[in-house]
């Protein structure tokens, strides 16, 4: 099964708006990302409808980081993305007859449940600041520098 790698990839369009002063235009992201720029809009207008990001208009135009890092969590961009499917695993069928099977989805759901609640709680205690404060601290360390102009894998 494909993951789904969409939250991954919006923090990292996220950091790299926030190390720019100006606005970033949908096509330098995209060709950084390795993607199509209408992707990039598509993103970045459901976090513009969130209050994440800002567009701006007109030449020097583009987007945005609309509030501060320390004020957006993890949770609150899952949340954006309308709270996808945390885990690929499942039931084999919803509503078994086989009481062997209501046993064993009764579980995986309290389960599954109980992973979910602790990594959303997780994920609201993490902000885009702290994100931002490793990746300096990870730059820092390697001696390298960021440059959107360059390609990255989303």
């Amino acid at each position: 099964m494909k993951r789904d790698s969409k939250l991954s990839g919006i923090l990292h369009v996220l950091l790299h708006m926030a190390e720019t002063e100006s606005a970033v235009t949908s096509e330098l992201m995209a060709r950084a990302m390795h993607t199509n720029p209408v992707v990039i809009r598509r993103i970045l207008s459901g976090l513009r409808d969130a209050g994440f990001v800002r567009s701006e208009k007109g030449h020097g135009g583009g987007w945005k980081i609309a509030r501060p890092l320390t004020e957006i969590t993890l949770r609150d961009v899952y949340d954006s993305l309308g709270a996808p499917q945390l885990f690929s695993i499942g039931n084999r069928t919803e509503s078994p007859e086989c009481l062997v099977e209501q046993s064993v989805n009764a579980a995986l759901g309290r389960a599954l449940e109980e992973a979910k609640a602790l990594l959303l709680d997780r994920f609201g205690t993490v902000t885009l600041a702290q994100l931002g404060e490793d990746f300096h601290a990870r730059m820092l360390a390697s001696g390298k520098t960021i440059d959107l102009e360059q390609s990255h894998a989303i």
